[in-house]
């Protein structure tokens, strides 16, 4: 719901600036390495000089180990730096065998996919392939780009039976995916809300009848047509803006998934490093992001020498390559910078979840994150997206599962089934969570129990019975 203001007065050098380190903050390890190999390849200007150099304060290091004066415990907060790839896996090429095992999933779901498998089993065969027809016209936003009754008539069936399907599948996982307008997500989102929380009536009022007003952040005028102060029309125009998610599909959905679906991950070469200073649990922890290279990259200053002998069209080309092999070095710098203070953070916040496991995820979203960092919330999901980290334990997980705020209540969930004496309903689940201090509805117990890939209670029993 945040405004996001554009200044068009910027100039271009300082746009090339910005498009270029998003661009490389949404980068894995593997795509920077291909991306610096390109530009190498491609810009003559560019130059990666072997020696070994911190990344982080610059300082020539030794031909082995880290860097000793950024990875030294200052204090109680965990130890961040940048340090190449050759610091951790040595001997050589790189095989396999050099990466830590995992059991973590391998493969991303589609968002449609990944819908359809939390509520096929409220579903009868008919509702399943409507489901099925609804979810392909899902945009990139989770949105629905047909009119209901475009499906019911291709689909031979009634638009009661057609919004039915659709009010099961806007509270699965993204909830509000499926709607059919920004407004409406809201709308349902609110509702998922208000199940397990209080939430003021104003804000229903102002998402179905100002929603102009609201976007545009005019509280003064949303004030007056409400009739209320205007602290209060701030308050709740806070509260949307933390809570909901007018497009749904622009959020991460599931455990280490992302919406655009288009990359299939093998969770087996990290892009951070957690691990105990000393082996000490007890103690700090030293968090490494990953460099793909160790050499230092930078401009070449023959070339740059070079230039002030050109002239004419070379001279023009030659300016041109210098200006953009300065302008990746600098982008790369404050990628490495940007995931440091990211990286710092989210370690802080979700110490006990890294030390403890998934019982003990803290909620924290991005753009609470973005506030506490000063960035855009874009910026937050470009370095978040599709980086993975080894936690202490050696295992994989995705950087977007610290986000994740069902994580906990999923595992909690899955601990109370795998102990059952006898299939507990939904609702007992749910009363067995809020002892737990987990306040979730029935249908939140059923969509995480989907969501694990879990039968309904009746459907165990059936199971447990054939056994």
């Amino acid at each position: 719901m945040l405004q996001q203001i554009h200044y068009q007065a910027l100039r271009p050098q300082t746009t090339a600036h910005l498009a270029q380190t998003m661009t490389l903050l949404s980068l894995t390890v593997d795509e920077l390495r291909n991306q610096i190999e390109t530009e190498l390849s491609n810009n003559p200007a560019l130059e990666l000089v072997e020696e070994r150099r911190c990344p982080t304060c610059r300082r020539l290091l030794p031909k082995q180990g880290i860097c000793p004066v950024c990875s030294c415990p200052q204090n109680n907060e965990p130890v961040v730096f940048v340090s190449a790839r050759e610091d951790f896996y040595f001997g050589g090429e790189r095989t396999d065998d050099d990466y830590p095992e995992n059991d973590f999933p391998v493969v991303e779901d589609k968002l449609p996919t990944y819908v359809l498998r939390q509520v096929a089993s409220e579903l009868t065969r008919e509702e399943l392939s409507v489901a099925a027809y609804l979810l392909t016209h899902l945009d990139d936003d989770g949105l629905l780009t047909v009119p209901l009754a475009e499906i019911a008539r291709y689909c031979h069936v009634s638009l009661l039976f057609v919004q039915r399907i659709q009010q099961i599948i806007q509270r699965a996982d993204p909830i509000g995916v499926g709607s059919t307008s920004p407004q409406e997500a809201l709308l349902v989102q609110l509702d998922v809300l208000s199940e397990s929380r209080k939430v003021p009536q104003l804000a229903r009022d102002m998402i179905m009848e100002a929603m102009n007003l609201l976007s545009r952040r005019q509280y003064a005028e949303l004030a007056r047509q409400f009739h209320v102060p205007i602290r209060q029309v701030q308050q709740v125009a806070h509260f949307i803006s933390e809570n909901l998610n007018p497009f749904p599909g622009r959020s991460s959905w599931g455990d280490g998934r992302q919406s655009n679906g288009s990359r299939t991950n093998v969770y087996r070469h990290p892009d951070i490093l957690i691990y105990y200073v000393n082996d000490d649990p007890s103690g700090q922890l030293m968090v490494e992001i990953i460099m793909p290279i160790s050499g230092t990259l930078q401009v070449n200053p023959l070339f740059r020498q070079a230039l002030q002998q050109t002239s004419g069209e070379n001279r023009e080309a030659c300016k041109e390559d210098l200006e953009r092999a300065s302008l990746f070095v600098k982008c790369l710098q404050q990628r490495n910078h940007t995931m440091k203070r990211l990286i710092q953070r989210v370690v802080s916040l979700q110490r006990d979840f890294i030390l403890y496991g998934e019982e003990h995820l803290n909620s924290i979203t991005r753009v609470q994150l973005a506030r506490e960092l000063d960035v855009h919330e874009s910026t937050i999901s470009r370095a978040v997206a599709n980086k993975t980290v080894q936690l202490p334990n050696r295992k994989i997980i995705p950087l977007s599962a610290f986000f994740d705020r069902s994580l906990n209540v999923r595992s909690v969930l899955c601990d109370l089934i795998s102990k059952e004496t006898k299939p507990l309903s939904d609702s007992e689940l749910a009363e067995l969570l809020a002892a737990r201090g987990f306040q979730v509805a029935r249908r939140t117990v059923a969509k995480y129990r989907a969501m694990e890939g879990i039968l309904p209670a009746h459907l165990r029993r059936a199971v447990s019975i054939s056994k």
